[in-house]
């Protein structure tokens, strides 16, 4: 699995095609959006033959589908965390906080499976299950958490509240420009917690 950020996009003679063609995706998503990802486009920035796209992905729709697969593994993985003290609010905040630095380092893939998709995609059922797979780690988490709080909450509603918490801190750091020198990952955690010890 690849974990791609805007620090990796230099050209590297030893990159695959493969890569290359995701990195060379993600860098005119976050230049133009997703209406900057044509075939054409991708192959220029890649150095590759429009042809090579199609031998690896299939085309444009190929290439999303590899992006928000990989986005939302890197979510899960980032979820995927324990605590040597098993003490679940721990582990709720680190995963949050590793959610956090996803949004941040891989800005082009959260933005593509957070909502800034082409219309015309339809992810496939294996991009689907990668989506599931992130948001029932999110739920096990913050299932954890209340079962050991002895609370009787949801825990899909929890781990919905604990998504739109973190989900809102980061689109607010896409966007915002006026307070640029908040620290969004240090608030956004700090409303996890409040939201998680409020819960009853």
């Amino acid at each position: 699995m690849l974990y791609l950020s805007t620090s990796c996009f230099k050209s590297d003679e030893n990159m695959d095609s493969r890569t290359k063609i995701l990195n060379s995706a993600s860098e005119l998503f976050l230049e133009g959006g997703v209406s900057a990802l044509s075939v054409r486009a991708i192959s220029k920035r890649a150095g590759l033959s429009t042809i090579g796209i199609y031998s690896h992905f299939q085309g444009k729709q190929g290439i999303l589908d590899a992006l928000y697969i990989e986005g939302f593994n890197m979510v899960y993985d980032a979820m995927n965390v324990e605590v040597s003290d098993k003490a679940s609010l721990k582990l709720v905040l680190l995963g949050c906080e590793r959610y956090l630095s996803v949004a941040v380092d891989n800005e082009a893939h959260y933005r593509l499976i957070f909502g800034e998709n082409d219309a015309a995609y339809e992810p496939s059922k294996e991009a689907r299950d990668a989506a599931d797979r992130a948001f029932a780690k999110l739920v096990h988490n913050t299932g954890d958490y209340l079962r050991d709080a002895g609370l009787k909450t949801d825990r899909f509603v929890a781990a919905m509240d604990l998504w739109a918490i973190v989900h809102g801190y980061v689109s607010i750091s896409h966007h915002a420009r006026a307070k640029q020198d908040w620290d969004w990952k240090a608030m956004a955690l700090r409303a996890v917690e409040l939201h998680m010890r409020a819960l009853d």
